[in-house]
């Protein structure tokens, strides 16, 4: 039985792997678990939901000319090799890049950084209450493990979908991924990745599908997308979005038929 630390230590881990802050040990164990797991898959995805608006609303900041002299001065790459290394001291001595304390150091650092957000989103005051502006869903194949993982960003009109592991896909042919808004046909989204996240803007006809009863679906089709404009392929993957309490206000201009029974 998993007990309240347990979980607060796996939250902790799927925070630093949207983070991109684990090492590849415990990144590709995370990645073997949302793989057989659903319920980490979706707790993976609601990270990414959670984390992806402070990357949005985080601009770029060039630091003042005297912090890089200062670091430099402090690495001595400024000076000769000679000069820098002190008499009788080794030429190979290890570099700052080579020094384990270093790269402990930069973990604890990233550690550090995703316990707080794991701490203010869970323990902090709660926000007031508005319409989620980020979608979630977790696409299953047809063995019921968890192919891909989506996040859908209305504000900024774009979802960025991510493997769970990478994918094996026929030669000459890319998977591609598909909104089926409650009622009616597949809309294509794009050309998505078997190994790497992608991400992808969303027009207004494919935002205003994102309502209740949505899904999205993967299927394979020639490297430049379905000639047809509707899936010819297999359908290899597929899920529903959590749209809870989202308000999409976007008008579907040209809704597509219905889907045939």
């Amino acid at each position: 039985m998993n007990t309240p630390t347990d979980d607060s230590n796996s939250q902790l881990r799927y925070a630093e792997y949207v983070l991109g802050v684990l090492d590849a040990d415990a990144r590709a164990e995370v990645e073997r678990d949302m793989a057989s797991s659903d319920a980490v898959a979706t707790a993976v995805a609601l990270w990414q939901r959670r984390l992806l608006p402070l990357l949005a609303e985080t601009s770029p900041v060039d630091p003042p000319e005297y912090v890089w002299h200062r670091i430099r001065h402090q690495l001595a790459l400024d000076a000769s090799p000679a000069a820098a290394r002190p008499a009788g001291a080794s030429a190979d001595r290890p570099r700052w890049w080579n020094a384990l304390r270093f790269w402990q150091g930069l973990g604890l650092g990233a550690s550090l950084l995703a316990a707080a957000c794991l701490v203010l989103l869970l323990a902090g005051p709660k926000p007031s209450v508005t319409a989620p502006s980020y979608l979630a869903s977790t696409l299953a194949q047809g063995d019921g493990q968890v192919g891909w993982t989506a996040t859908v960003d209305l504000n900024h009109q774009r979802v960025v979908i991510v493997p769970t592991r990478p994918q094996a896909i026929a030669r000459d042919h890319a998977p591609e991924l598909w909104l089926i808004p409650a009622g009616h046909r597949p809309i294509a989204v794009g050309m998505i990745g078997g190994d790497a996240p992608v991400t992808l803007p969303l027009d207004r006809q494919l935002l205003a599908g994102f309502g209740p009863g949505a899904a999205l679906a993967v299927s394979v089709e020639p490297p430049d997308g379905s000639p047809t404009g509707q899936p010819t392929g297999p359908v290899i993957a597929k899920g529903l979005l959590d749209t809870s309490g989202a308000a999409i206000r976007v008008p579907l201009a040209n809704p597509a038929r219905p889907l045939d029974s």
